[in-house]
């Protein structure tokens, strides 16, 4: 079972150990349109590999062979996330089941869900957790 790690726990997991990753398996339109965490405080790069691809929005069949090439080792701790939490779960799962033992999914994603009127970033995730981010 994937543990789901709030926002900020996740934050505070990869500043305090510097062999963790993010792993932001959203679209590369999402990441250019909406922005991506910013993870400078901690002498970072989000690694950026799509779950799927845009705009057929179609598994990439290659995102497993792209997390070895990331450079992530079996053994990285490793906090996928994408825009609320079910992609991240699903690419987490994979990454389990292909020998990844330290996964975790950073609940309700990068904007959370819905507000009541409709606009994400407002509720929960990391936008709506105050943690740092930028335009692509």
């Amino acid at each position: 079972m994937i543990e789901d790690v709030e926002p900020g726990k996740a934050w505070d997991a990869m500043k305090a150990d510097p062999r963790a990753q993010l792993c932001d398996v959203r679209t590369d339109a999402e990441w250019n349109l909406v922005g991506i965490p910013d993870l400078q405080e901690i002498a970072r790069e989000v690694v950026l590999i799509p779950w799927q691809v845009y705009p057929s929005m179609q598994r990439n069949a290659g995102f497993l062979g792209q997390l070895a090439e990331a450079g992530l080792a079996r053994d990285t701790p490793i906090y996928f996330i994408c825009r609320s939490g079910a992609r991240s779960m699903a690419a987490a799962e994979a990454a389990s089941a292909a020998g990844y033992t330290e996964v975790y999914n950073v609940a309700d994603g990068f904007e959370g869900p819905l507000d009541p009127d409709g606009h994400r970033g407002q509720v929960a995730g990391w936008k709506a957790a105050g943690l740092a981010w930028r335009q692509r």
